[in-house]
């Protein structure tokens, strides 16, 4: 099966309707923002695919940021208000 060229992934979802970041898992915005990361960091897109790609890696990064921001806070919920350090040898807050 031919790989896709990374390039023409972002032409293809820019030309058709893409998910609302607001709708999309952390998971699954994540790997797109490293797409559209790779792709213009290698400089394969034209100058107004790169402008809309980083209009769209906005959106993301924002999504991404406001999700771990509420993770924090209903990780904070459950130590009632205070964050611990966390021991990787143990896995496991002190």
């Amino acid at each position: 099966m031919p790989r896709s060229n990374p390039a023409d992934l972002v032409k293809t979802s820019a030309s058709q309707p893409t998910a609302a970041a607001n709708d999309m898992k952390f998971e699954a915005a994540l790997a797109e923002l490293e797409l559209i990361v790779q792709n213009m960091e290698g400089g394969r897109l034209p100058l107004e695919e790169s402008i809309a790609a980083y209009r769209r890696g906005s959106e993301l990064l924002k999504h991404c940021q406001q999700q771990l921001g509420d993770a924090e806070r209903k990780i904070q919920m459950l130590e009632n208000g205070a964050l611990r350090d966390f021991d990787s040898a143990s896995g496991e807050a002190p």
